[in-house]
């Protein structure tokens, strides 16, 4: 992406004849992690890590971190690749170098790892809790950099630290962002990132980098790129296609920053753009154009749909591109000539991304929100956000707790009610301009308010592992509206809260004085209730006895930044020394009075004697009809595909055979624990798929085997009996 500061272009250095020094600039494209190695010649990651960091501001400076010594094992990691020729040299530490053209899925050693098994959900757009928010015009997208382009792990870690993102209410399109000359140029997103946005009807596609010269760019990837064979097929465009539907992601964002080419291969590019897209469209995959190479063939970078780069996203013919990306120098002008330009070609003005660059200031970030999504009036365009991941890189405190603090502001503004927004003199959050939408549109229904990540791991209320985690497969469907809380009295503090939990890693925690009952809105529905319908919530109190009432509406407000209609339900009242693990358990309402009707949102009341302070933990909400009873099938055939053993440890590869399918069967997850000598289980990981890597797993004492269970957990989180497998230690 090009290098600007507000708008004003910055002189591009001259090719280097050796290790390009790193510069504190707006955009570290390739500089933070995913490119280090590149800008320095391919010397090292480890170097390259060192030399990232420290072009870092001082409080963005993550701590050091020493590796473990781990033997050369079965780590799958996500997928990378130049387009065909490789670089010269050697690459360095830890990346592999590969070439697209001869990738097939036969010969994927991670396949299994890698592929993302969520179907891409159906979503709505439930009456806007914001009065400015407005629906069916501007749209989001979010260029995120979840880990390096090399050893970014694809079924999650062992460590909390890591960008779990949860608002995806608000987000049209995720691209999958890195790549560097050093290590590879296009990648695929892993699995976990792909599962939890296709859940919240998210689409998201890998990133296809081609990198400024002085960053390591080489025309003759461009040129591989859009290379056609001797029938006249661009190959290249086949194999992107064919990784994204074996991998089960949506599509690619396009970005051509190697200068030097001419009007040919301007002409060449269009031609790939519109094979990709033929190929890609009956399958439901999409393309972006970011606004780099123009028609001459040069990178110049417009801030605008124009005459210079219109071809790559309509051209005479038609659709090129599904949407663009317009260039960080974009100006209110260029703004709003682009969305005319969009008109006249018959193109929604909201398939282009006006960029939005957080990320080296997030909230602070100077942005004229007016060219975008003026208070009053239509929204200009879309925009589409550069790095949002701040919300955790700038943090001193990274902790889970922390971080989505950080984020819940940045999405919903500094009131942290989205129906409520802060005036604040420069952010404008999104919560306040794009209406949020939901998927929770089917029975059953249930989420444990986990965000897919954590300290712990619990079930039942018990922790079940003590090890910090990641795996946004996992994460459940949350509340988009973080967090709408009526009370006539002081509004409590509403958190995700990772202190404690009774599924996954986190809870719901409401604490404060209550002087007047308070109500906190939750997910946004659109659920058919039968007279078998029942919704259930699984709390905790604490030592102070609280009322809890679930509410549900039957019909939407009249206007938005109305308050929701709910019809409240009482499911009784709980006292310290509840029966359950840690004081939890579960209340119960039945909706057979609204038979025949249809749930539009779901909250919560709780009221508590006096002015009491309290700490009420919401860990499960559900809804479903009638008792129950069946567990899912177990899968089939676990095993041990590859280990590696040292020091009493083991790093191995499982895998499985899915369980049973067909209707109101496919599981929703599986999970793996260890057994233990004494038959206590330890929660190992979790993934959508059928095979996890799990690492560092350490003998107990001295047994002969380690024992592995693997179980499917259904949407109501009822798990099917285990399939065991084992792996024998070494004398």
């Amino acid at each position: 992406m090009s290098e600007t500061d507000h708008g004003v272009e910055r002189r591009t250095p001259p090719a280097p004849s050796g290790p390009i020094p790193l510069r504190p600039t707006r955009r570290r494209v390739l500089a933070a992690g995913a490119g280090a190695a590149a800008l320095l010649g391919v010397a090292g990651r480890a170097r390259a890590a060192t030399a990232a960091e420290a072009t870092l501001p001082a409080a963005a400076a993550p701590e050091p971190v020493v590796p473990e010594p781990v033997p050369a094992g079965p780590a799958p990691y996500a997928s990378y690749w130049f387009p065909d020729s490789l670089p010269a040299g050697t690459p360095g530490p830890g990346i592999v170098w590969r070439s697209l053209s001869r990738w097939s899925p036969e010969d994927d050693p991670d396949l299994a790892h890698n592929t993302a098994t969520v179907p891409l959900a159906q979503r709505f757009t439930p009456v806007p809790a914001n009065r400015t928010a407005r629906a069916g015009q501007a749209r989001i997208a979010s260029l995120v950099s979840f880990a390096p382009t090399a050893g970014n792990p694809a079924q999650g870690s062992p460590t909390a630290d890591y960008y779990a993102l949860t608002h995806w209410a608000y987000i049209d399109e995720l691209v999958f962002w890195g790549g560097s000359a050093g290590e590879g140029i296009v990648l695929a997103p892993n699995a976990p990132v792909v599962d939890a946005a296709h859940r919240n009807g998210v689409r998201v596609l890998g990133n296809v980098f081609l990198p400024p010269v002085a960053y390591g760019g080489d025309l003759r990837w461009t040129r591989d790129l859009v290379r056609r064979d001797r029938l006249g097929r661009f190959p290249i465009a086949e194999q992107l296609v064919r990784v994204a539907r074996t991998y089960g992601f949506d599509g690619w964002f396009v970005n051509a920053e190697t200068d030097g080419g001419d009007s040919a291969l301007a002409t060449r590019m269009r031609e790939f753009l519109r094979a990709l897209r033929a190929a890609g469209e009956p399958h439901g995959l999409r393309i972006t154009w970011y606004d780099a190479m123009n028609s001459t063939g040069r990178v110049g970078w417009q801030g605008a749909l124009n005459a210079l780069n219109q071809e790559f996203y309509e051209d005479r013919a038609g659709k090129v591109a599904d949407t663009m990306f317009v260039d960080f120098r974009w100006t209110p002008d260029t703004l709003a000539a682009s969305g005319a330009l969009a008109d006249r070609l018959g193109r929604s003005r909201h398939e282009l991304w006006a960029a939005v660059d957080t990320e080296s200031r997030g909230w602070d970030a100077d942005v004229h929100w007016d060219a975008i999504v003026p208070r009053s009036g239509d929204h200009v365009v879309s925009y589409g956000f550069y790095r949002p991941e701040w919300t955790r890189n700038h943090l001193t405190d990274r902790s889970p707790g922390a971080f989505h603090h950080a984020d819940d502001r940045f999405w919903t503004g500094e009131s942290l009610d989205p129906a409520r927004p802060a005036v604040e003199a420069s952010w404008r959050a999104p919560a306040t301009a794009v209406a949020d939408r939901s998927t929770v549109a089917g029975l059953p229904f249930a989420c444990s308010f986990n965000t897919g990540h954590g300290l712990r791991w619990y079930e039942n209320g018990e922790v079940s592992s003590d090890t910090p985690w990641n795996h946004l497969g996992l994460q459940d469907r949350l509340p988009g509206r973080r967090w709408v809380v009526d009370t006539a009295g002081t509004r409590p503090s509403v958190t995700l809260d990772f202190a404690d939990a009774w599924r996954g890693g986190s809870s719901l925690l409401v604490s404060g004085s209550l002087t007047a009952p308070v109500a906190v809105g939750l997910h946004s529905t659109r659920l058919p209730l039968t007279r078998g319908s029942v919704v259930e919530l699984v709390h905790a109190t604490g030592p102070v006895p609280v009322t809890v009432e679930v509410g549900v509406a039957t019909r939407e407000p009249s206007a938005p930044g109305d308050p929701v209609p709910y019809t409240w339900l009482r499911t009784g009242s709980t006292g310290a020394g509840a029966a359950g693990a840690a004081g939890w358990r579960t209340a119960r309402a039945a909706l057979a009075p609204l038979a025949g009707r249809t749930a539009y949102a779901l909250a919560v009341r709780i009221t508590a004697p006096g002015s009491t302070a309290v700490a009420w933990r919401l860990g499960a909400l559900s809804v479903h009809d009638g008792a129950r009873t069946r567990r899912p099938a177990p899968p089939v055939a676990p095993a041990v595909d590859a280990a590696a053993r040292q020091d009493g440890r083991a790093w191995l590869r499982l895998s499985w055979r899915a369980a049973g399918s067909g209707p109101g069967r496919r599981p929703r997850h599986y999970e793996v624990h260890r057994v233990l000598p004494d038959g206590g289980r330890r929660f190992l990981g979790g993934t959508c798929g059928t095979a996890l890597y799990l690492p560092g797993v350490a003998r107990a004492g001295r047994e002969r085997a380690a024992v592995f269970e693997v179980r499917a957990v259904d949407e109501l989180y009822a798990v099917s009996a285990p399939a065991r497998t084992t792996l024998p230690w070494e004398p």
